[in-house]
């Protein structure tokens, strides 16, 4: 580039662009404090930036950091990571407020299963992930609604790569029992303690064109059949309308259309 075309290059500019490169990139919500030391502006003026950016809507703030706004054009693919949780948060955070508990999604990629996104509830914190998804997707109902989804021969594939370990005792780690389980899967998976004693978790899909992923909420167990059964039709609706929305964002629809969509199923 010659001296006179980097001169005239606006740096406020460049220092917005950077922020929102770095939020795209991220996997997770971005607090402000890592933005400056990633991009290694000043902290007081990365905060100045992403407050302009929120305004503008170009980046949504989260209590737990940054993530790209309503007003983000759509034209990075949805399998870039902060793109994907873009999308999906709001969804999430719906689902915590509505229900009052924790809700998870996870996503199928590259013959993995993985945790995308957690949104805490205040008054029923998040299950201790203390055996990573990788090792622990048979025994939860995130993992299991996700096995529930693949193919005869993609589920044998997995279940080939991932010991089935016993977390608990009610974890279910005979293969043969397990393939039943899923079989059976309709609509939702459940599991009562297989991943942490004391809880109940239940996933439903999230299927568009390119996506395969579960949203879940994690109940105390001993939770009511009818508390049960409403959670899960709720989760289900949430669900249907993320579905709805990532597929009509995957052929170019705009948001009204997505909106409309989403109730005309619903």
């Amino acid at each position: 580039m010659s001296q006179e075309r980097t001169q005239t290059l606006i740096a406020s500019v460049q220092r917005a662009l950077t922020l929102v490169d770095i939020v795209a990139n991220a996997p997770r919500p971005v607090p402000v404090k890592a933005i400056s030391r990633a991009s290694g502006l000043s902290l007081g003026t990365a905060y100045n930036i992403a407050r302009t950016l929120i305004h503008e809507g170009y980046l949504s703030s989260e209590p737990d950091g940054l993530v790209l706004g309503q007003r983000f054009p759509g034209l990075r693919p949805s399998d870039d990571e902060g793109i994907f949780l873009a999308k999906t948060r709001n969804t999430l955070r719906t689902v915590t407020e509505e229900l009052g508990v924790t809700a998870y999604l996870s996503r199928y990629d590259d013959g993995e299963v993985q945790v995308v996104d957690i949104v805490d509830a205040v008054a029923s914190p998040r299950v201790e992930l203390w055996v990573g998804i990788n090792r622990s997707a048979h025994a939860t109902a995130l993992g299991k609604q996700i096995l529930a989804e693949l193919t005869a021969e993609e589920r044998l594939d997995y279940l080939s790569r991932h010991p089935l370990e016993e977390l608990t005792p009610h974890t279910i780690s005979d293969r043969r029992a397990l393939l039943s389980q899923l079989e059976r899967a309709d609509g939702s998976t459940m599991e009562h303690q297989e991943y942490a004693l004391g809880y109940t978790c239940i996933a439903v899909p999230v299927v568009a064109p390119g996506v395969l992923a579960s949203l879940a909420i994690s109940l105390p167990h001993g939770q009511p059949t009818g508390s049960v059964e409403d959670s899960i039709r709720k989760l289900q609706s949430a669900a249907l309308q993320l579905s709805v929305k990532l597929g009509t964002e995957h052929y170019g629809i705009g948001p009204t259309a997505t909106a409309a969509a989403a109730s005309y199923t619903l």
